[in-house]
């Protein structure tokens, strides 16, 4: 139970949420053929910036 408060706590952050959100906004936006390519780069660089922070943080535990 407290690894869930855990987890559902870090998905609430600032990052995770904008995340979260540019993915939702990046599906809608391909399932309508609309992406274009200034979405997909500033997609992309959010998308790293998160995956890598996260990775960094697995590494220092």
């Amino acid at each position: 139970m407290e690894l869930l408060r855990k987890r559902l706590a870090n998905l609430l952050t600032i990052k995770s949420m904008v995340t979260l959100i540019t993915t939702v906004v990046f599906a809608i936006l391909t399932l309508r053929g609309a992406v274009s390519q200034d979405f997909m780069t500033i997609y992309s660089v959010i998308v790293a910036f998160y995956f890598g922070t996260q990775a960094a943080r697995e590494d220092r535990a």
